[in-house]
């Protein structure tokens, strides 16, 4: 009998195990249901939507009319989406490593032997934190005829500054210039992070062995911050592409289309001429080309990056 039982409490034992679960599961699917909802309505249909556009021409009012791989075909022959993409690319490639220098350097300049160190980091890390639309506000009436820049070099010099807004040739300095300082740092702090973490021992011995502040950097501090360079590099080139706050508000994209970026000709496309189709098929253009440069970082970073200590 005492034998007989023994299967019956253990099918007893499972089935309150599975109630139990089934439990659990409805409390779980109450707490997600909200966010699950909202990441459906505001971030999953809008993309899928955005895909479908992107093959239409979808005026704001009139018939849609399905083009295939038109809108796709009109960008790349337009030459002002052509000149845009190349000012993107062009912010890229003078934004990232600028922003990757300055941010290592000040991290290892605020080694832990500097006094005011904690302050230091608060202080480099404010623009950061500072509204982008502040900060480019106040950067435009620097750049502008007779603000900071060009009103102390006129009163120590009598020469005036460039109009390095208006200029061609300067106006993209400018925004990069302005944007290194707004960005650099969130990469300095997690340069500073890497760098506390590398064991004290690896640079006493490499000390110890004669090599110099060059040397060391190069050799040790470099590759054992590999990975927190490889993350810092990843994530300001997917940010650098989508640069639009800067340009808009200080530049419009000015002088001409000088400084106008994909992610501005998107919003032009989209709310100022209300072609959706061709906004939509910018911003997945935009999308591929993230997509194939976060890629390439992913397959050359075993290359560079070391993880083992």
């Amino acid at each position: 009998m005492y034998n007989d039982a023994i299967p019956g409490r253990a099918a007893v034992a499972r089935g309150q195990g599975a109630r139990r679960l089934r439990g659990d599961g409805r409390v779980a699917a109450l707490f997600a249901g909200p966010s699950l909802i909202g990441l459906t309505l505001f971030t999953l249909f809008p993309i899928v939507m955005s895909l479908v556009i992107a093959f239409f021409q979808w005026p704001a009012a009139g018939e849609h009319v399905f083009t295939g791989l038109g809108n796709f075909a009109q960008l790349f022959g337009d030459p002002v989406f052509r000149r845009t993409l190349f000012n993107t690319l062009l912010f890229v490639v003078l934004y990232l490593p600028l922003n990757l220098i300055v941010s290592v350097g000040l991290a290892v300049w605020i080694s832990p032997r500097i006094k005011g160190r904690q302050a230091l980091r608060v202080i480099f890390f404010l623009p950061v934190v500072t509204p982008m639309v502040a900060n480019a506000i106040v950067w435009r009436m620097i750049y502008q005829p007779n603000g900071f820049i060009d009103g102390t070099l006129h009163a120590a010099t009598g020469v005036h500054a460039p109009n390095f807004l208006g200029e061609q040739g300067w106006a993209m300095f400018a925004v990069v210039a302005m944007s290194v300082w707004q960005g650099f740092g969130y990469n300095m702090l997690v340069f500073s992070a890497a760098l506390d973490a590398i064991p004290r021992q690896l640079v006493e011995a490499a000390q110890i062995d004669g090599a110099g502040p060059w040397r060391l950097f190069f050799r040790i501090t470099l590759p054992m911050i590999s990975p927190a360079m490889f993350f810092a590099t990843t994530m300001t080139l997917i940010t650098s592409f989508q640069v639009f706050t800067q340009p808009f508000l200080m530049t419009g994209g000015g002088p001409g289309i000088d400084t106008e970026t994909l992610m501005m000709f998107v919003y032009n496309q989209g709310f100022s001429v209300y072609q959706f189709g061709l906004a939509s098929a910018a911003a997945w253009i935009l999308f591929v080309l993230i997509l194939g440069v976060t890629a390439l970082q992913f397959a050359g970073q075993r290359r560079w990056v070391t993880y083992d200590v």
